[in-house]
């Protein structure tokens, strides 16, 4: 007998898997990371290396079910605060990876980092209509 794939499970899974990708290349190519760290922060290899580490945690967590509502809010929070690097790459006009993004790259930025938000808090159980657990205390 098969069982049934829960929406959240299968968004889960496959959500993380560009996390722990992107994380790895922190490591793999962190040059094109470095100079995309605000100046403000200092020590842009750290931040590289860092967030690097947390991408591949979080996107393991995220994958997991019974790690991952949490790990989507803190997920979340994180997708908040590295837009940081690409709102520097935006108003310092800063190549990644030999690329300057046009106003209309930076635009698409922005959505998309505002789509993962959503998909974000959607993982962690704070937005999109009835949860398992609203469920089980409604006596469905």
């Amino acid at each position: 007998m098969l069982m049934a794939i829960k929406p959240r499970n299968l968004i889960g899974f496959f959500f993380g898997i560009p996390f722990i990708w992107i994380g790895c290349d922190h490591f793999i190519r962190p040059e094109i990371f470095d100079p995309i760290v605000p100046n403000y922060l200092g020590f842009p290899r750290f931040w590289t290396l860092a967030s690097g580490v947390i991408e591949i945690l979080l996107g393991l967590g995220i994958m997991l079910p019974p790690s991952r509502r949490l790990t989507a809010r803190f997920l979340t929070v994180f997708l908040v605060f590295v837009y940081l690097a690409n709102l520097n790459m935006w108003l310092n006009d800063i190549p990644f990876n030999a690329i300057v993004l046009s106003q209309n790259g930076h635009i698409t930025r922005l959505v998309v980092q505002l789509v993962l938000i959503c998909i974000g808090l959607w993982l962690a159980e704070l937005i999109g209509g009835n949860t398992s657990r609203e469920l089980k205390a409604e006596g469905k």
